[in-house]
Parts: C-alpha cells; structure tokens; sequence
C-alpha cells in the first residue's frame, strides 16, 4: 500500500476535499473537517484518522498504532506505517472517520422540513430550512 492508493481513495468518498497544511502534511476533510491526515514529512509516511471511542481502544493495544499527537484525546489514532493494517480493514476505518465527521459536519444530509401552521384554515405548510 502507498500514499496515492490512500490518496485516491480518501478522495472518491463523497464530498471529500484534499489540501496540503502543515508542511507536508495532505489533509483530508469533509464540510471544512478533517477526517484523514497522511503525513508525508515522516519516513516511511503515516496516516491519522478518527476511531469511534471502542475502536479507539482496540487499534492502540496493536504495535505501530498509538494516539494521534496533539489529537489523540479525540480519538484520533496515528499509524506509523502505512502497512500496519490490511487494506480492506484501513479502507473500513477511514470510512467510518469520513462518516463521524460528515455527521457532525452536517454533510451530505438530507435537509431538514420545518413545519409551520399558516394563518389560513390551519393548514399545515412545509418550508426547507
């Protein structure tokens, strides 16, 4: 597995954005939220994603898989090579962080009815925020 591989797939999921912060640094982020960092300035490069507190847990019991600097209290987890995990399970865990994210962003949601009663016979009208 190597950077373009992750590159391009935390790119195809929706509403993805990519941008270089930090140094080298590519920054993956849903509604202006990162959900996936991939270090470019270590050797060999890392990823960082969001786990889901229980899954947090597991994943820094594994070797090579510790608590994301500075971000670790908010269960990101850093993987120090990009060969830790098998791609099937990495593929899963960065989706899962993509959909957190999105959640909280409010992205790719459907928008919410507001519902208001109109001064005419009561009825009901259906307006989008």
């Amino acid at each position: 597995m190597n950077v373009e591989i992750i590159q391009r797939f935390c790119r195809s999921l929706p509403h993805a954005t990519e941008n270089l912060q930090w140094g080298d640094n590519l920054c993956f982020k849903i509604g202006g939220k990162l959900f996936a960092i991939l270090h470019l300035d270590s050797v060999p490069p890392s990823l960082s994603f969001k786990c889901a507190p229980e899954t947090f847990a597991e994943l820094v019991e594994r070797e090579g898989i510790a608590p994301a600097a500075y971000v670790g209290r908010y269960k990101w987890v850093s993987l120090e090579r990009l060969d830790i995990l098998p791609w099937s399970e990495l593929q899963d865990l960065v989706r899962q962080s993509h959909e957190m994210v999105a959640a909280k962003a409010k992205v790719g949601m459907p928008a919410k009815r507001k519902v208001r009663k109109s001064s005419r016979g009561g009825k009901k009208i259906r307006k989008l925020r």
